[in-house]
């Protein structure tokens, strides 16, 4: 078992930055695949970014790509999403995963959650 919580979202404009932060306890963390998923109002789950255990690789979402930069600490139990050059359609509830398999981008993959993060990006 292990608990996710998220920290760090807001209300930022457009071309803003933000760090969106998730903390880890219960399991060992370093033993997770670490991943972050976002939801807009009226749409799916989709997968942002993904890290290995280690933090050795990572993999984003085309939309993100050169814009979000994921990373771990795995002495500090926490997994971050940096965002730059945010845009109004990046506006979601973010949420961190924890899972098996690096690379997978369907939430349904993963075994634990966050409760979310709200990030609001206004034009």
């Amino acid at each position: 078992q292990v608990q996710l919580v998220e920290s760090g979202g807001g209300l930022v404009q457009a071309g803003g930055s933000l760090r969106l932060s998730c903390a880890a306890s219960g399991r060992t963390f370093s033993t997770f695949v670490m991943a972050w998923f976002r939801q807009a109002p009226g749409k799916e789950r989709e997968f942002v970014a993904t890290i290995t255990r280690s933090g050795s690789s990572t993999g984003y979402a085309d939309s993100v790509k050169g814009r979000f930069t994921i990373s771990r600490d795995n002495a500090k139990n926490t997994v971050y999403l940096q965002m730059n050059s945010l845009k109004p359609e990046d506006t979601a509830v973010y949420y961190c995963a924890a899972g098996q398999t690096f690379g997978i981008v369907t939430s349904t993959r993963y075994d634990y959650w966050g409760q979310g993060t709200q990030v609001t990006v206004s034009s």
